[in-house]
């Protein structure tokens, strides 16, 4: 018989044997951030952006970008490994961008080349990328990858898409009034991305005065490439921005309103059952959406510190909570408004923040809908 002491050490050699070979076994495995030059990496997901990333991590976009080689921080892609520097490390000297870099994978289907003069689609309510691509008559994989659209079924009203392959233009531009008496008028050629209200305060107007010069109807109508006549302030009289005809109709016909629309990522401002203000929002992202329902107003802040999993915001402007942490707010680290971008909150752009700010009190009415 082996005696008891010789069975002890045996076991416990053992025993420990296996506890390394499972220790190392498991860190051969892990599957989380992986060391790299004193830092770690991370594996770009469906949704996320470069800014996002930069964000988490503690630095800028540009510095993470030169240390990926990335000349356009707009194009990174799901699956693509990045590499994220030690933060507790001294700065290192900045990286030369490779001027050729390798390409990025090529999707299943590679898009055509843009062409010279690009076609350009203002997403509609309750249109698919299917229905857009039949109007053109493209392939909706070519519009999904001119785009870089990770989710095809992930679309929005107001959204502008690059149309591969189309020819022609979406639509004529707003004809100028021969006889119009408005004096020192400018043009703007608008550009992918711009809405009338950001052009407006570009140049010190307001957008129904834009809209009522330029015969527009509807303001979220307008495209890239397109001449918009800019009068000079306080040469036109503003129109109702009640003909904006797409916004929700109110719940509420006797004081204040707002509606938040996340189908056209748009803020409403209501009075008596009258529309007196909207803007361009960017709402939560698929991952971390805003929530839906009736609320109010039920604190406001001038400006407050705002952190979370990812995220340190100090001094954010203009912030009025409508539910538990959700609230609407100015904000200065993006102006891709139209876009979903936040963690659940409503971004807007801080001067429309401000002025809803004063002009909503706490209780007033909150309404978020799909």
């Amino acid at each position: 018989m082996i005696p008891a002491t010789t069975c002890a050490k045996t076991w416990g050699y053992r025993f420990g044997l296996a506890l390394i070979l499972l220790i190392a076994l498991g860190l051969h495995l892990r599957p989380t951030s992986v060391a790299a030059q004193g830092g770690s990496t991370h594996v770009v997901q469906p949704g996320e952006n470069l800014f996002r990333i930069a964000l988490r991590y503690g630095f800028t976009v540009d510095y993470l970008a030169a240390v990926n080689g990335i000349t356009d921080p707009t194009r990174i892609y799901a699956g693509q490994v990045l590499t994220i520097p030690d933060p507790s490390a001294p700065p290192p000297a900045p990286v030369a961008v490779n001027p050729d870099p390798a390409p990025a994978p090529a999707p299943v289907e590679a898009a055509p080349a843009p062409a010279a003069n690009p076609v350009y689609h203002t997403v509609q309510r309750g249109e698919t990328l299917s229905r857009i691509a039949q109007l053109y008559g493209v392939s909706w994989v070519d519009i999904a990858n001119a785009n870089g659209l990770a989710d095809p079924s992930r679309i929005y009203a107001g959204q502008q898409l690059i149309i591969p392959g189309a020819t022609g233009a979406v639509a004529s531009p707003a004809p100028v009034p021969a006889d119009s008496a408005v004096t020192g008028q400018r043009t703007h050629v608008v550009q992918p991305g711009e809405h009338l209200a950001a052009i407006a305060r570009a140049y010190g107007v307001t957008w129904p005065a834009i809209a009522a010069v330029n015969n527009i109807t509807n303001p979220n109508q307008i495209y890239s490439g397109q001449t918009l006549i800019i009068p000079a302030p306080g040469t036109v009289v503003d129109v109702p921005q009640a003909v904006y005809q797409s916004a929700p109709a109110p719940t509420i016909t006797v004081g204040k309103q707002i509606i938040v629309d996340l189908s056209d990522q748009r803020v409403y401002a209501y009075e008596n059952g009258q529309l007196v203000r909207n803007v361009l929002v960017s709402t939560g992202l698929w991952g971390t959406p805003t929530v839906t329902g009736d609320f109010s107003i039920y604190r406001k802040y001038d400006a407050q510190l705002m952190t979370g999993p990812g995220y340190y915001l100090p001094g954010v402007p203009w912030v009025m909570y409508f539910y538990e942490g959700y609230s609407l707010h100015g904000t200065y680290w993006h102006s891709n408004f139209g876009q979903p971008m936040s963690h659940g909150c409503v971004n807007m752009p801080t001067p429309e923040a401000e002025w809803l700010y004063h002009w909503a009190p706490i209780g007033t009415p909150v309404r978020v809908q799909a």
